[in-house]
């Protein structure tokens, strides 16, 4: 087994067993030039896929995934790709963005070669990941993103673009934009805590290599983390640069979703707390549940009559251009000023009405443990992490599905896998609830309450999903 050099309490230096996950991370850290020539490759194939499509006509409707580049593309990046990468949070942390991630390699890329300006105030600014996530994932909806190759260009074109540029201005050799402006940044954050592997610094083993007076070579961390305390895999990248760093910072293995119950309680903030139940479990809900809803096409059908009744014919003769609403006449897709209007104000409502929901059933929740404590608040949202990243991979997957369904793919295996899913990932966020009112209680009767508030808010996620995959 390969080994690292520590040291004991006696100053003796003696060899201390490496583990494979190290061993991994050790490899990663002498290995940076050849995983920089994959995040080249990533880069080059991401502007195929994004940039390629939207110079071309629209697919016929006679076209498939197999004969026409558009659809591969439109299948490779939202069917496989977008979904995946979310599972991959879930199971290596967030090794794509260290690794993979072509904004964050090209916004390193500019802030090595940039201004490298003092980052100011307002990129810090705690509110950046519900913002950009709800504003990123309403305006995806209000263009079409999932269907046009130009949205797809407008929306994650624009996201790079934005990475260069904050990358040239701010920092050096480090990435601003995905530590602090990505539009996914909280979401790969929270879903991150699930992970069972995560670099970790030992501050038994810092202190003593501090203590023996050893200046190693400083760590560029791309993050901008302060090593030394490194416990969390929510802004850790895995780019395996500190593996190593005075014998102390290890790729390792963790239970899964430990980090939720043993490290939320002095890291959860307001922002994650908004971001879990408005962005994931509310406006994610609409932003999937709209097309489908009956109830959206009953109040359209209702206000078009409406309308026409009292002769206000604008709002249905009304277009924008394509890059405000939906604007493809020839695809017999356009929406008119009343489509856009509800479209908003029912993701909107759909965020607001399960939002507030799920606030006062985890505020039910903390006071029966306790008198008001917004630290304990937040903690226990984290619990709901599970169901909000299954919900918003079944919402992207269901992509994946329309798109083989028109390939007349055999789909039988859907509906119990996501079933299976919503099931799994509901007993994994009630089992954290239990998990963490056992922390702030010694009363079985007020952790058995305060987690049947969490059971209800859980239920409530699963019943909106529900609703969208088999209630109409």
């Amino acid at each position: 087994m390969p080994t690292i050099i520590a040291t004991d309490r006696t100053g003796t230096q003696a060899p201390r067993p490496q583990g494979k996950l190290a061993a991994f991370g050790q490899w990663m850290r002498l290995n940076q030039r050849i995983i920089r020539r994959v995040q080249w490759l990533v880069v080059a194939f991401y502007a195929v896929l994004i940039i390629v499509p939207a110079v071309r006509p629209l697919p016929p409707h006679t076209a498939h995934i197999w004969n026409d580049l558009t659809l591969f593309a439109q299948f490779l990046f939202w069917g496989i790709w977008w979904p995946f990468v979310l599972i991959s949070m879930v199971l290596m942390g967030r090794i794509w963005c260290g690794v993979f991630c072509p904004e964050g390699s090209l916004s390193e890329w500019a802030s090595r070669n940039g201004r490298g300006g003092a980052i100011p105030r307002w990129v810090r600014w705690g509110g950046w990941p519900f913002v950009a996530f709800v504003g990123t994932t309403v305006y995806g909806q209000m263009i079409s993103v999932y269907q046009y190759p130009k949205a797809t260009l407008l929306i994650l074109g624009g996201s790079t673009l934005g990475a260069i540029i904050i990358g040239y201005l701010y920092g050096r050799n480090v990435r601003v934009w995905c530590r602090y402006l990505c539009p996914v940044n909280g979401v790969f954050s929270l879903l991150s805590k699930l992970a069972p592997v995560h670099y970790r610094a030992d501050p038994e083993l810092w202190h003593t290599s501090r203590a023996r007076g050893e200046r190693p070579e400083a760590v560029n961390c791309p993050t901008l983390l302060s090593l030394k305390d490194l416990q969390t895999a929510s802004d850790c990248h895995v780019c395996g640069r500190c593996e190593g760093h005075r014998d102390a910072i290890e790729l390792t293995a963790r239970a899964p979703g430990s980090e939720v119950v043993h490290e939320s309680g002095r890291r959860a903030t307001f922002g994650d707390f908004i971001l879990i139940t408005f962005g994931l479990c509310g406006i994610a809900v609409g932003a999937f549940h709209w097309s489908a809803s009956p109830w959206f096409i009953e109040l359209k059908q209702t206000l078009a009559v409406w309308l026409i009744s009292h002769d206000w014919m604008w709002p249905l003769q009304a277009h924008m251009p394509w890059w405000i609403f939906t604007n493809y006449p020839a695809q017999n897709d356009v929406f008119n000023l009343l489509d856009g209007s509800l479209l908003l104000a029912y993701i909107a409502a759909t965020g607001l009405v399960m939002g507030t929901a799920l606030s006062g059933l985890l505020a039910a929740s903390q006071r029966t443990l306790s008198h008001f404590n917004k630290r304990m608040l937040y903690h226990l949202s984290h619990a709901l992490i599970p169901l909000a990243g299954v919900g918003v991979f079944l919402g992207l997957s269901a992509v994946t599905i329309s798109m083989l369904r028109a390939e007349h793919v055999p789909l039988f295996w859907v509906g119990p896998t996501r079933a299976v899913l919503l099931a799994a990932a509901g007993t994994w966020a009630l089992k954290l609830f239990w998990q963490i009112t056992g922390l702030y209680t010694r009363s079985s009767t007020r952790r058995l309450f305060a987690t049947g508030f969490g059971a209800a808010a859980i239920a409530g996620i699963a019943a909106a999903w529900w609703l969208l995959f088999w209630g109409w």
